[in-house]
């Protein structure tokens, strides 16, 4: 592995930068970095006027404190080569993803062939875009004895995994056979749960907020393909509420969405809300006191810089903006609340937060957790 402190000549990967769910791409990160034996870039989660830091929200410390991967917090990194020293606060940026590659690794197959998917002259219209999408080996194209060898950093565009068409998103990596190092990682990482601020929040709102056996649904239907998807979104929530009908009255439901509540009228979320006597929902906002209380508890911890390499040189480093702008931690919590639903989960098919939430249940996440992070 590599060795601090950082240099011109030790290698990086830095990871592309999100601001809604991170986790997926996040383990894509942490695989690109250890496959290509580089120190990764831990990247910001960005908010206007605010910074958190993806390893203030995901734990891992367990991969950094076993030597798995090493890591560099992003303000560390900046404030080293670029003399940077206000993180805090800035603004978002916006960047551009390359489509054109399909990532993979060890599969055996040529590279640089195409990919299965390639898009049709429809979607090239509709999106406006011209490419052909290839697959390459990323230890090959940017490993030892590359081009890329001697680069001092790698940035990455998207590194986000899905489904689409009968191929992969940007990266096609699920196992790797004849590295029995990356064969181990790729199992540890297969669930990184989010750190202990944020999973007790979600419990102390299960047990205090709700205080009994509920549902979660999560619903997104305002962002991307999921608005066009309405109808079988609120059909899978209908089917589970009337398999809940010997349930005690009433069903508590707790809700996740995009929808503003003002536009529930004429929508299954509004017959639920309207029905009092039959079922209980509950939600969670930025500005309730558990979300406002959790986010400066995220800020205090400081996990980001407990697990990687910070030098004395970046100890002034701004700590506070002046307007006291906290990091949107509603979302996790939201996502820990629902891992606690002990009569059932309806998630929007084909969201990663849905699968987020999905794996959270599988590893029993709620049942492991305690309060005292609060």
């Amino acid at each position: 592995m590599l060795h601090f402190p950082i240099s011109p000549k030790i290698p990086l990967v830095r990871a592309p930068q999100w601001v809604q769910q991170p986790g997926f791409r996040f383990k894509n990160s942490i695989l690109m970095a250890a496959i290509l034996n580089r120190t990764l870039i831990v990247p910001p989660l960005l908010r206007t006027g605010r910074y958190v830091s993806m390893a203030d929200i995901i734990d891992i410390s367990s991969l950094v404190s076993s030597s798995v991967i090493q890591t560099i917090d992003f303000r560390v990194f900046a404030s080293l080569w670029c003399g940077v020293k206000d993180f805090d606060c800035f603004n978002e940026t916006i960047g551009e993803d390359c489509r054109t590659t399909v990532w993979t690794y060890q599969i055996g197959e040529k590279d640089w062939v195409l990919d299965s998917f390639q898009p049709d002259e429809q979607l090239k219209r509709k999106k406006k875009i011209s490419y052909v999408r290839r697959r390459r080996d990323v230890y090959q194209t940017l490993g030892p004895s590359s081009a890329a060898e001697s680069a001092t950093l790698l940035a990455f565009g998207s590194l986000f995994t899905s489904p689409y068409r009968g191929s992969e998103l940007y990266i096609d990596i699920h196992e790797a056979p004849r590295d029995q190092r990356i064969q181990s990682l790729i199992k540890k990482i297969e669930f990184l749960h989010f750190v202990p601020e944020i999973l007790s929040a979600g419990k102390e709102f299960a047990d205090k907020n709700i205080n009994a056996h509920f549902l979660c649904a999560q619903l997104r239907l305002l962002d991307g393909q999921f608005k066009n998807h309405w109808k079988a979104t609120f059909l899978s929530l209908k089917q589970k509420v009337e398999s809940l009908g010997q349930s005690p009255l009433p069903i508590h439901i707790f809700v996740m969405t995009d929808l503003p509540k003002g536009n529930w009228t004429g929508s299954y979320l509004g017959d639920l809300a309207r029905d009092s006597d039959h079922f209980k929902l509950h939600f969670l906002r930025e500005e309730d006191e558990l979300v406002i209380k959790t986010s400066k508890i995220v800020v205090a911890a400081k996990h980001s810089l407990r697990f990687a390499f910070v030098p004395e040189s970046v100890g002034g480093l701004k700590k506070h903006c002046p307007s006291e702008r906290l990091p949107d931690v509603l979302l996790f919590i939201e996502e820990a609340v629902c891992s606690c639903a002990s009569l059932g989960f309806v998630g929007t098919a084909g969201s990663s937060i849905a699968e987020s939430v999905e794996l959270m249940r599988t590893f029993g996440t709620c049942a492991s957790q305690s309060l005292t992070a609060l």
